[in-house]
């Protein structure tokens, strides 16, 4: 994923959130994932707000051919809520994305997130 290219993306759901009247802290992925850190406004619920977000960007990326091997968006998604006082901690932790993946695959974080959590899963469930 070309970096010129992701950040063209991130501003394309940038502005997403703020039709929706939620406030972005940090956005950032690889190839295969993103992480965004959002306040979510009281009058959108996180799964119409997953959608508008997907649905607009899958249909802007197919029009823009900034990825070409972009084919969909996988059908599931997960949120976490935190303590508005861990805001520094996971801008920090999503802006190294692309040097965490290095050492740590999406699905070991993805497990990871969910324990921490206390979120129950079947693991044929995940990718």
């Amino acid at each position: 994923m070309r970096l010129e290219n992701s950040e063209k993306l991130y501003r394309y759901i940038w502005g997403i959130l703020k039709n929706k009247k939620c406030k972005l802290y940090q956005i950032n992925g690889t190839e295969n994932h993103l992480h965004i850190l959002t306040h979510v406004h009281p009058t959108v619920s996180v799964a119409s707000l997953i959608k508008d977000i997907k649905v607009s960007s899958s249909t802007w990326l197919k029009q823009e051919k900034l990825f070409p091997n972009f084919i969909s968006w996988q059908e599931g998604y997960g949120a976490f809520t935190y303590h508005i006082q861990q805001k520094d901690i996971l801008i920090n932790y999503i802006e190294k994305q692309r040097e965490h993946h290095h050492t740590k695959s999406f699905r070991e974080e993805y497990i990871e997130l969910l324990n921490e959590h206390g979120i129950e899963f079947d693991e044929k469930y995940l990718l």
